[in-house]
C-alpha cells in the first residue's frame, strides 16, 4: 500500500470560532483538537498538517466538573532544586485565563515537532474579543 500525501496547494485551510463559555474543558480540548490534526476532513492522514485554524473565546469562563476546581493541580518547575510550582485550576484560570485549555489540546496532539506545529493553529481569548475578524471563522459548537 503506497503512503498519501496531501498536497499543500490543495488543501483547503478554514477558521471556526467556538465560544467556551460554560463547556467542559475536556470536551471543548478534544474537539479543538480533532479539528486542528484535520480528522474531520476526508483526506485526513497522520504524518501531515492539513487541519483547520480555531478561534476560541470565553476561556475563562470554561468550567470542570466534580471538585476538579479545587483538585486539579498544574505544575511546572523553575529550573532551580526543590523548584517545582504547583497550583490548582481556580488559581491559574484566574492568573492565566487560557493557559488550562491550552496545556489540555496540546496534550492531545501529536508529540514532536508536528504537534507544536498544529498547536500554533489554535488562537485562545480569554474575552469575546479578538483580532482574527478578517478570516470570517464559523461558528462551532463543541
Amino acid at each position: 500500500m503506497k503512503t498519501v500525501f496531501a498536497k499543500p496547494a490543495s488543501v483547503e485551510r478554514k477558521w471556526y470560532i467556538l465560544d467556551a463559555e460554560g463547556k467542559v474543558l475536556g470536551r471543548v480540548a478534544a474537539k479543538v483538537a480533532s479539528i486542528v490534526r484535520g480528522k474531520n476532513k476526508t483526506n485526513f492522514v497522520p504524518h501531515q498538517e492539513i487541519g483547520d485554524f480555531v478561534v476560541v473565546i470565553n476561556a475563562d469562563k470554561i468550567v470542570v466538573t466534580g471538585r476538579k476546581a479545587e483538585q486539579k493541580m498544574y505544575y511546572r518547575h523553575t529550573g532551580y532544586v526543590g523548584g517545582l510550582k504547583a497550583n490548582n485550576f481556580e488559581a491559574v484560570i484566574a492568573r492565566h485565563p487560557e493557559m488550562p485549555l491550552e496545556n489540555a489540546i496540546k496534550g492531545m496532539l501529536p508529540k514532536g515537532p508536528l504537534g507544536r506545529k498544529m498547536a500554533k493553529n489554535v488562537k485562545i481569548y480569554a474575552g469575546t474579543e479578538h483580532p482574527h475578524a478578517s478570516q470570517k471563522p464559523v461558528p462551532i459548537e463543541a
